[in-house]
């Protein structure tokens, strides 16, 4: 988004929809805290309301506005699980540390739950999401998928289908079968992040818009410096995923800003949205370049999907996301597109979120890299992150720290290169 814009949030239908705050102040002249937080999505604010719960004093930094990142702006899918293929970990955490990381991935979303229903936060929340295959070998993989979570005592209702029974759950043609998840499901991403943020103010948490962090002096108190002022901490959270930029070199590197666009329809009407969506769930495909789609509260299709690595957003997001809609609903050809907009997601390369300490600094720690999963993994990261700075950490933090992450080579843009050409490989993989 160009910098004339950094104080508005995304032109989505979730700033539309939604009643947004007045702006909070700047930060001027010097603060001091417990912990300073950058970053006021969901990974710095739910950090902070964990920290805050725990007695601790919070002052959070937020570079625009509050939810201006992924955080207000994404799919609003609530889906199970942390990373993706964890099986893949098991010669660094061992089999232990493998189902520790699925059952994480549960938890996670119990966390979001429990935090909405404790809080009366009113986010549009709705349970029930369905993966999509869109080949055979997408269903067999959905049913090792389900005799797993069932092993792992998964208490949410589960079930297969085959391409005759899509139509309970979706419109359209283009699938051969699906998994019903009735544990997961869609919320309204923006407000979810704004009722987090009332919550951390009420808990005594400082919180600091249009803030941008311009250095950080490292050492046994954290210096953390605005245009405005600075923040003496003791310990330091950096929670800006993809919007990290060249902050902090040593995490930048590690992960890769990657474009992912939604648009939204005008109202369909009650009868029409149910034809598309029958069972108002959450949906998305198996390809790399995913298609991920659901109804608002007030009856519009969000369909989103695409990733691109230039860092350059499609001159026309209504015009490239479009016909990736029609395809999937060819009967949405008379449809009006009310809203487009984009945003960026964290990628690292081998897709588990990124949880540690910076290396020769303690006290500064950091989550990222969420690869698409970022409702669900940014709330549980939170949890770890407060539970290892407050000396509580149960075993999750350091499982997640252990895993090592490939830096990308070559600077910001070859980064780009360098991924784009991986996730090529992968969708050419997907024709065989």
């Amino acid at each position: 988004m160009p910098a004339s814009h950094s104080e508005h949030h995304a032109p989505s239908w979730y700033a539309a929809s939604v009643q947004l705050p007045d702006p909070l102040p700047a930060l001027a002249g010097e603060q001091q805290a417990d912990v300073c937080i950058i970053g006021g999505g969901f990974t710095g604010l739910n950090t902070a309301i964990e920290l805050a719960e725990r007695g601790l004093s919070v002052v959070l930094l937020e570079g625009r506005r509050i939810g201006w990142g992924a955080s207000g702006r994404n799919g609003g899918q609530l889906i199970r699980g942390v990373g993706h293929d964890v099986e893949r970990f098991e010669p660094v955490v061992g089999r232990e540390g493998v189902l520790a990381f699925k059952q994480m991935g549960l938890e996670a979303v119990q966390i979001v739950r429990r935090r909405i229903e404790q809080h009366a936060l009113d986010c549009d929340l709705v349970w029930g999401y369905c993966d999509l295959a869109n080949k055979p070998q997408h269903l067999q993989g959905f049913r090792e998928e389900l005799e797993d979570l069932r092993g792992l005592g998964y208490q949410a209702e589960l079930r297969l289908l085959d391409r005759e029974d899509m139509h309970q759950v979706v419109g359209s043609q283009a699938y051969v079968g699906g998994l019903i998840d009735m544990g997961s499901g869609h919320l309204h991403p923006l407000k979810l992040a704004l009722g987090e943020a009332r919550v951390a103010q009420q808990l005594g948490v400082r919180l600091f818009e249009q803030s941008l962090v311009t250095a950080i002096d490292y050492g046994p108190t954290v210096r953390v410096h605005t245009a405005g002022g600075c923040v003496l901490a003791k310990q330091l959270v950096i929670g800006c995923n993809a919007y990290l930029q060249d902050l902090q070199p040593q995490l930048g590197g590690k992960v890769l800003p990657a474009g992912s666009y939604i648009v939204a329809t005008e109202p369909l009407g009650a009868a029409r949205a149910r034809s598309l969506i029958p069972q108002n769930m959450a949906l998305c495909d198996q390809r790399v370049a995913l298609d991920y789609y659901r109804l608002s509260a007030d009856g519009r299709l969000l369909f989103g999907g695409a990733c691109h690595y230039s860092g350059r957003d499609p001159a026309d997001i209504a015009g490239y996301m479009r016909p990736k809609m029609l395809k999937v609903f060819p009967q949405l050809a008379d449809v009006r597109i009310d809203y487009q907009w984009g945003g960026m997601i964290g990628i690292g390369a081998n897709r588990l979120p990124q949880i540690g300490q910076l290396p020769q600094q303690p006290n500064v720690f950091y989550a990222q890299a969420y690869s698409g999963h970022g409702v669900n993994a940014t709330h549980l990261a939170a949890r770890l992150l407060a539970e290892a700075i407050t000396g509580q950490a149960g075993g999750g933090f350091e499982l997640f720290a252990r895993v090592p992450h490939l830096t990308f080579p070559g600077g910001r843009l070859f980064r780009s290169q360098f991924l784009a050409l991986g996730m090529l490989w992968h969708r050419l993989r997907e024709l065989l």
